[in-house]
């Protein structure tokens, strides 16, 4: 028997992705909602609560009243919104982070899949606070950059619309008020003390995401060097498929540089750690659609189902 999946929210660019993942899988039977009728909340209803698993890819209000509409025991919803990353009773969908949270995807009715942003950062440090090696009060910068897809299906209009202003032509520092949407998420899920301070850019390219977590050596516990932090993520994410820790002095091979497109299209993320013996620079590298947004919402699906993690994702 086919398991039933309705996308609430299936025209953004999060629910496009994902409807695009299960073309070619037989193990999935789409309900979909006639485009006339994507905002009455009746028939919404009506298909959440006909399904075994809602996608919910709307705004953050949207998402809450999405979820409020669930009758039916049997439903478990898979939200890829701000609105329940922090919230009790809702697993957080980065499965890589520990047993404890891969378990609470598996047999969890409320998944909320994390933020792009968030997703960079909490990769890189999460494992250092869970290890010991990051104190829980470190003064945390971090900076991302993003293509515009990120920014929905407004600012992708805006990038591409062809008399856009020259003020696309270049890199575009946001959130200059640090009051990003994901710094919540950012605190709570690592156990850090205090919200990081962030700052976000975005470029003139569609997809891709670089997210910096620099680090002063001084400040960390114990004797660390760039050596020794790469293979502690090495053995930190040992075995994992979807990320990927690179070999250590790889950079060299693209003359030092890291572009933030690289993984474009791709459902992973990698992880660099560079710098020198006073600083220490981690990086990590994915497609903020990929394991940023509905790439991330697949996996949790197929853990859910108990089928292939990878199943329909590009590895």
């Amino acid at each position: 028997m086919k398991t039933k999946i309705f996308i609430d929210g299936s025209e953004g660019t999060t629910g496009l992705r994902i409807h695009e993942r299960f073309q070619n899988r037989d193990d999935i039977e789409l309900l979909t909602i006639s485009p006339e009728l994507r905002k009455d909340t009746n028939e919404r209803k009506k298909l959440i609560n006909a399904s075994d698993f809602t996608f919910l890819c709307l705004p953050d209000a949207a998402a809450r009243e999405a979820a409020s509409l669930v009758e039916n025991d049997h439903v478990r919803l898979i939200d890829s919104s701000t609105a329940h990353r922090t919230e009790e009773g809702w697993a957080y969908g980065f499965p890589e982070l520990s047993v404890n949270h891969k378990q609470a995807i598996k047999t969890g009715k409320r998944i909320a899949v994390p933020g792009c942003h968030a997703t960079g950062l909490i990769s890189l440090v999460y494992p250092l606070i869970a290890g010991g090696i990051l104190p829980n009060d470190y003064p945390v910068t971090a900076f991302s950059l993003t293509g515009y897809s990120g920014g929905g299906k407004k600012m992708i209009a805006e990038y591409e619309t062809a008399d856009r202003s020259t003020e696309y032509d270049a890199p575009r520092e946001y959130a200059l008020g640090q009051v990003h949407k994901h710094l919540k998420e950012m605190k709570k899920i690592t156990g850090l003390s205090r919200e990081p301070l962030f700052s976000p850019i975005v470029a003139d390219y569609y997809s891709g995401m670089l997210v910096s977590l620099p680090l002063y050596k001084e400040l960390l516990n114990g004797e660390q060097t760039p050596e020794l932090i790469h293979n502690f993520f090495k053995t930190y994410y040992a075995n994992q498929q979807f990320i990927k820790v690179m070999p250590f002095g790889c950079e060299s091979e693209s003359r030092g540089f890291l572009t933030s497109n690289g993984c474009s299209g791709w459902d992973g993320l990698e992880i660099y750690v560079t710098g020198n013996s006073d600083r220490i620079l981690v990086s990590s590298r994915f497609d903020n659609l990929g394991k940023g947004a509905s790439g991330a919402a697949i996996q949790c699906l197929n853990i859910m189902l108990g089928c292939e993690e990878n199943k329909g994702l590009n590895l």
